[in-house]
């Protein structure tokens, strides 16, 4: 009779755009948890992240590039090799600006911009999903998608691509809480507001006391701890649900 003791392996994440803000505060929540987190992003991995293995699981990978994405799948399934995923964090996503940061609206926008636009922050979250499926049922996994509140109505920062983009993500969102439902694979999106990272406009601050009814800016935990509950069994019975995460902006 075996006496090997049984070891549960830590869950894993497949997080992109992980290098800054809402990524990055959700790779050192999800890694205090235990959790493995494999990071993708377009840049090397940065020496400054201070997650454990951040090195060996960062994935280098331009979401707009289509051929790259395939390559990078490829590599992706190889680094699960018990052929499980437990999350899929989208967190990837671009937002072209004029000259002084002024927003970019449909006239200024031409179909390169669109292209390049739509690639990372709509069609890669499908293509990834679609690439990842398989893992994702092993494990009963959750796929998470991040929209915006750019996403519901015209922002005074987002363009008009990045906001159109995110509008067709949150229906993506459903397509695919729909879909993937009857196999186990939870959907959801985190539609942030106005969060205190190293990437807001020049501007934002103004809109606290006018659009916000807390009277104060989101913190990146706020947003990795909404995304940890989504993940985990406390949400268990949501799937296709679009969490607002802004103050009460959207109101």
């Amino acid at each position: 009779m075996s006496t090997t003791a049984q070891t549960d392996e830590p869950k894993t994440l497949i997080l992109t755009g992980a290098s800054r803000g809402i990524g990055h505060a959700t790779v050192k929540r999800f890694s205090a948890a235990g959790w493995r987190v494999i990071t993708v992003s377009r840049q090397a991995f940065s020496k400054e992240c201070p997650w454990h293995a951040g090195e060996e699981d960062h994935v280098q990978l331009d979401l707009s590039d289509v051929n790259d994405l395939e390559r990078g799948m490829d590599e992706l399934r190889a680094r699960l090799p018990l052929g499980k995923l437990d999350a899929l964090v989208n967190n990837a996503g671009i937002s072209p600006k004029l000259a002084g940061g002024k927003r970019m609206g449909v006239l200024a926008t031409d179909y390169a911009t669109w292209l390049h636009v739509f690639n990372v922050n709509l069609f890669a979250t499908a293509l990834l999903a679609r690439g990842l499926f398989e893992p994702l049922k092993a494990a009963k996994g959750s796929i998470i998608n991040v929209t915006s509140i750019a996403g519901g109505r015209v922002h005074p920062f987002a363009g008009a691509a990045y906001s159109t983009s995110k509008a067709a993500l949150a229906a993506l969102t459903r397509e695919m809480a729909h879909e993937f439902g009857a196999h186990g694979v939870r959907v959801n999106a985190i539609a942030p507001g106005e969060i205190d990272t190293s990437i807001l406009s020049p501007g934002t601050e103004a809109m606290v006391d006018s659009e916000i009814p807390m009277k104060r800016l989101g913190k990146p935990e706020e947003v990795a701890a909404t995304i940890m509950f989504l993940c985990t069994s406390g949400s268990s019975y949501i799937t296709g649900a679009e969490v607002h995460i802004n103050g009460g902006q959207h109101v």
